[in-house]
């Protein structure tokens, strides 16, 4: 009994340094050019249509990690850079949906339609997820993203949208955390898509 009691100090030391030295079961961790939160950002409560006209709400951020990027139909340049680039990250990264799921919110609902979307996303990916809805539906999510768009008048009326460019990464309990920054790099991109999508929960 004396031993047994000896030995409990080493056998719960061994035990703890196993854990200390363990990967880390947090995939942000491991990722190299994204930026990190320093806590988890809740998502707010919203309700949106997917290209499909399926309901799409937060809840439905969970179960897997998730990229989201803003943007419109109508953006001549930086929307349809930027989606070909993330396609080709994913595809360098033999990125599956059901590993990491791509969302792209529109932030032009007005001319935004189910049917524009998936039309427009199957220039890119049509197994990603496009979102469209009400205004105040759509500031609710960006907003707790602390993601800005604005509607930007060009005479005769029409118009084009501003918005961020970052790229989201949302976590499989539906918080927001970390993202990355425009000029996004195709190989380093890959790089940490294929992690996290390794990762999985």
């Amino acid at each position: 009994m004396n031993r047994l009691f000896a030995l409990l100090p080493l056998v719960l030391t061994a035990l703890l340094s196993a854990g200390c030295s363990g990967v880390s079961s947090d995939p942000m961790a491991s990722l190299e050019h994204a930026r990190a939160l320093d806590q988890p950002r809740p998502v707010a409560a919203f309700r949106l249509s997917d290209q499909n006209e399926r309901v799409f709400d937060e809840t439905q951020l969970r179960g897997a990690w998730s990229v989201l990027f803003t943007g419109f139909t109508h953006c001549p340049d930086i929307c349809p850079a930027t989606l070909s680039l993330l396609a080709s990250a994913q595809r360098r990264a033999g990125v599956a949906p059901d590993r990491l799921r791509t969302i792209f919110v529109s932030v032009d609902p007005e001319r935004d339609t189910p049917e524009h979307l998936a039309e427009y996303l199957g220039h890119f990916d049509p197994e990603w997820t496009a979102l469209t809805g009400e205004k105040a539906q759509i500031d609710r999510l960006l907003g707790s993203l602390e993601m800005a768009y604005v509607r930007v008048p060009m005479g005769n009326g029409e118009y084009t949208m501003d918005h961020s460019t970052a790229l989201v990464l949302i976590d499989p309990d539906g918080r927001m955390r970390g993202y990355f920054n425009a000029p996004l790099d195709t190989a380093a991109l890959a790089e940490d898509l294929g992690r996290i999508a390794r990762a999985g929960r």
